[in-house]
C-alpha cells in the first residue's frame, strides 16, 4: 500500500502517479480488443464460438450461444428458489424498480416566445444490450441493476449477454435474476467479442440501439472503441471506493469496505483512503492487515492491495474533498461527523455513501441506485447509470402561421447573416399566398 502525508515534500508527484493508474486506457488492451472487434465484425458466430473456446475454455456450438430459455430457467428455479435467496433478490429487484421510476424523464410542452408549441417527448429504446459480468465473481446484482431500468423505461427487447463456466451453463442465480428483471434474451456470450456482437449484430445475435453495463478492462476499451456504430451508457471499469474519513470514523468499517471493493478479481481495482487524522490512517493500515489474514480471496486482494491501494493524508476536509474530486472515485464513502456537508463539495463520484452506516455494498446490492458507475477518472464527466439513459429524447416544434410570421424577422436576419439564403426562403415561401 502506498501512504502519502499532503506535509511530504513530493506528495503532489505521488499523488499525480495515484490518478495515473487508470485502467480505463491501455494501449495494449486497445491493440488486442481492436483485433477481437474485427473478427466478430467479418466472422460473427463463429467468432464469438471461437473466441469463447479460447477465452473461456468452453468448447460451444452455435446452436448453444442462445440460452434456452424454458429449459435452462427451469434448472436455475431448483438451484435458487432457496430461503432467502429468492427473498433477498426481490427485495433488491423492489427498491431498484421504485429508484427508477421515480428517475423516468416525463413528456413537457410549453409556447415560446412566437406562441408556438415545442417540448420533449421520451420514447423508450425498442431493443438494448446489456452486458453482465460473470468471471471470477458473477454478479447476479448487476443483472437487477441494468436489467430492470430497461424494463421500467418500457424496451421491449432487452438482451443480455453474459459469459459462461467452463461446463457451458450459466451461473443459475445470475440468471434468474437477468429473467426476473426482464430480459427477453439472454447469449452466453462475455468479454469485448460480446459488445462488439451486440453492437454489429451477428447471425444469432440481432444489433441492438445502445449498450449497457459493466465489465474488466476489455469490456470498457470495447465501448470506447464502438461508440458511434452504437450508442453506449458510460464507462464502468474495475471497481473503486474511496473513504473520506476525519477522526470520528471507525477503522474497522474502513478497512472492511477497502477489502470488499478489491476483492472483484481482476487485479485492477483501486481503493483509497484519505483521512485528516494520521491516527485513522495509522489504525486503518493495521486493520487491513489483521483482516485480510481471514479473507477468503487473499491472493487477489494482497494484489490490489500493492498495486491499487493508497493511504492519504489530507491536511483538513476541504483538501479532502479537493483530493476526491481529482480523483472521481466510483463510490465515494463519507465517514465524517458532518457526512452531508462534506458531500455537497463533492462533484465528481458516481455514488456517494454517507456515514458510518452506509458501506458501499449496500448500492452494490440493494439500497436502490444502479452500482453500474463510471470508473478510471470517468466520473469528472459520466454520472453513474440510470433509468433515463434506456429512454429517447425527441424535441418538438409545432408553429401556425401565425407564429411563423411572428418568427419571420429574426429568421431573415440569420439567413441574411449566415449567407444561406435557401433557408430563409423556405420559411418566406409559407407566408406567400
Amino acid at each position: 500500500m502506498k501512504v502519502l502525508k499532503y506535509n511530504d515534500p513530493n506528495f503532489d508527484a505521488e499523488f499525480s502517479a495515484v490518478l495515473a493508474t487508470s485502467s480505463l486506457f491501455d494501449a495494449v488492451i486497445e491493440k488486442r480488443v481492436h483485433k477481437i472487434v474485427d473478427e466478430v465484425r467479418l466472422h460473427g458466430d463463429q467468432a464469438l464460438v471461437d473466441f469463447t473456446a479460447r477465452f473461456d475454455k468452453v468448447q460451444l456450438d452455435v446452436s448453444r450461444l442462445k440460452v434456452t430459455v424454458e429449459e435452462e430457467v427451469a434448472a436455475a428455479l431448483k438451484t435458487v428458489i432457496q430461503p432467502g435467496v429468492d427473498r433477498a433478490l426481490k427485495e433488491a429487484l423492489k427498491n431498484i424498480t421504485s429508484f427508477a421510476k421515480k428517475s423516468l424523464r416525463k413528456n413537457w410542452q410549453s409556447k415560446n416566445s412566437h406562441g408556438a408549441m415545442v417540448g420533449e417527448k421520451f420514447d423508450p429504446f425498442y431493443r438494448v444490450g446489456i452486458y453482465v459480468p460473470a468471471g471470477k465473481a458473477p454478479l447476479a446484482s448487476s443483472a437487477l441493476m441494468s436489467v430492470t431500468l430497461a424494463k421500467v423505461a418500457g424496451c421491449k427487447e432487452i438482451v443480455v449477454c453474459t459469459p459462461c463456466g467452463k461446463d457451458g451453463a450459466l451461473q443459475p442465480e445470475l440468471l434468474y435474476a437477468a429473467m426476473l428483471a426482464g430480459a427477453t434474451e439472454i447469449y452466453r456470450v462475455g468479454g469485448a467479442q460480446a459488445i462488439a456482437a451486440m453492437a454489429f449484430g451477428t447471425q444469432t445475435i440481432g444489433k441492438v440501439q445502445k449498450v449497457f453495463g459493466p465489465g474488466n478492462a476489455y469490456v470498457v476499451a470495447a465501448k470506447r472503441m464502438l461508440f458511434g456504430h452504437v450508442s453506449m451508457d458510460l464507462l464502468p471499469g474495475p471497481s473503486e471506493v474511496l473513504v473520506i474519513a476525519d477522526s470520528t470514523a471507525n477503522p474497522s468499517f474502513i478497512a472492511a469496505d477497502i477489502l470488499a471493493q478489491a476483492e472483484h478479481g481482476s487485479g485492477k481495482e483501486r481503493v483509497w483512503l484519505v483521512s485528516t487524522s494520521a491516527k485513522v490512517l495509522e489504525v486503518v493500515e493495521k486493520e487491513i492487515a489483521r483482516q485480510l489474514e481471514s479473507a477468503e480471496r487473499k491472493e487477489l486482494l494482497s494484489e490490489v492491495l500493492e498495486k491499487g491501494t493508497a493511504l492519504i493524508l489530507a491536511k483538513n476536509m476541504q483538501h479532502a474533498v479537493e483530493l476526491a474530486n481529482r480523483l472521481a472515485p466510483e463510490h465515494c464513502e463519507v465517514m465524517t461527523k458532518e457526512p452531508r456537508n462534506v458531500a455537497e463539495g463533492i462533484h465528481t463520484a458516481g455514488a456517494l455513501m454517507l456515514g458510518n452506516y452506509s458501506p458501499a455494498v449496500l448500492g452494490d446490492y440493494v439500497a436502490g441506485p444502479s452500482h453500474v458507475l463510471p470508473t478510471g477518472g470517468a466520473g469528472a464527466s459520466f454520472a453513474g447509470l440510470t433509468v433515463d439513459q434506456f429512454q429517447r429524447r425527441t424535441s418538438l416544434v409545432d408553429y401556425s402561421k401565425e407564429n411563423l410570421e411572428k418568427a419571420m424577422p429574426a429568421v431573415r436576419k440569420f439567413a441574411a447573416m449566415e449567407g444561406l439564403i435557401a433557408h430563409g426562403r423556405s420559411a418566406e415561401l409559407r407566408l406567400e399566398d
